[in-house]
């Protein structure tokens, strides 16, 4: 049976109380694909209660045991305990709590290509702060547990495709990270896929310069000159659809965005605020480059709401529609 593993993320934050609220919607009954919460069963029927959700929770011993999603009806399966957990309120002992989660579904994945897995909002910093220094992000978790060579991070909305070519780093260390080779390779992988998980047949992919002005032919730095161009050059090449470097400041105007079906940016704040200016809790996060399928919520853990106030619920549902489609 087809499935799709639901890893909440930071306990303290919104990626509970997402996946109560969206069971209790019709639309949980109404979706094909079965989803199993992996969680520890008190945090669930303790955060339902504080949102005064009546929710009817199952406890799944075995994988094999899950059944058809049925409306204000939870699935999990408990792979770890957490400790102390308020809402709102981080507890650097959790980390390994939600690590556990993740390696789970990660590795069910690995092992059953009929499971697909979706995560919730993780606090990096209380990660670290919980003793896994070297944490970085789901993305680069993801792609050192599957043992995967290249992984790519792409953010996509109905408005926007953005791939990232680094990620989770200092902005001083972009530049050293901007190499041919290693954009070549993602290019590749995000006209892949494009095509194999959004459909699109002959995808349109547009690169942006990492300089203003997308480095003025070398008068504004030269990563544009010695690696970008070549990169774009050698994929056009291999018959890739793909254009650039162009200038971020004039990148997504309204007839660009029109006309492009992603865009690659040399790090995460180059266009990743135009994504969420456009597209804010409806976006979502999907891992390309990796043997597992994997999609996410677009934002953090809302700490200040968790618990209380009723989050966007939108991003959570395109991740797990995009996940079902990805499933078949």
């Amino acid at each position: 049976m087809k499935k799709i593993l639901y890893s909440h993320g930071e306990p303290a934050g919104i990626g509970v109380d997402l996946i109560l609220r969206v069971a209790s919607l019709k639309s949980w009954a109404a979706l094909k694909t079965p989803i199993v919460v992996i969680s520890d069963g008190e945090l669930l029927k303790s955060r339902a209660q504080a949102l005064k959700l009546k929710i009817k929770f199952l406890e799944l011993k075995s994988l094999q045991e899950t059944k058809r999603n049925k409306i204000s009806c939870i699935q999990f399966h408990c792979v770890s305990k957490c400790k102390d957990v308020t809402a709102g309120k981080l507890n650097p002992q959790n980390a390994n709590y939600v690590i556990s989660n993740l390696n789970f579904a990660i590795d069910s994945a690995l092992q059953d290509p009929k499971i697909a897995v979706v995560t919730g909002p993780i606090q990096k910093s209380n990660m670290i702060d919980g003793g896994l220094h070297n944490f970085k992000g789901h993305t680069e978790w993801i792609q050192k547990r599957t043992k995967s060579k290249d992984a790519v991070m792409l953010l996509a909305s109905k408005k926007i495709k953005v791939a990232l070519v680094t990620t989770h780093i200092p902005l001083s260390e972009v530049a050293k990270n901007i190499k041919k080779v290693k954009l070549m390779k993602i290019i590749q992988i995000v006209d892949a896929g494009l095509k194999k998980k959004f459909n699109i047949k002959k995808p349109k992919i547009r690169v942006l310069g990492l300089n203003p002005h997308a480095g003025e032919s070398g008068k504004i730095g030269t990563e544009e000159l010695k690696a970008i161009t070549p990169a774009i050059n050698s994929c056009q090449k291999l018959g890739i659809n793909v254009l650039g470097p162009l200038s971020a400041d004039t990148a997504f105007n309204k007839k660009l965005l029109q006309d492009t079906d992603a865009y690659i940016a040399m790090f995460h704040d180059q266009a990743l605020p135009v994504l969420k200016a456009l597209s804010f809790g409806e976006a979502i996060n999907t891992t390309l480059g990796i043997p597992i399928i994997r999609t996410s919520v677009d934002h953090g853990t809302a700490l200040e709401i968790a618990g209380k106030s009723k989050p966007l619920l939108g991003s959570l549902q395109e991740a797990i529609i995009q996940a079902e489609i990805q499933l078949r």
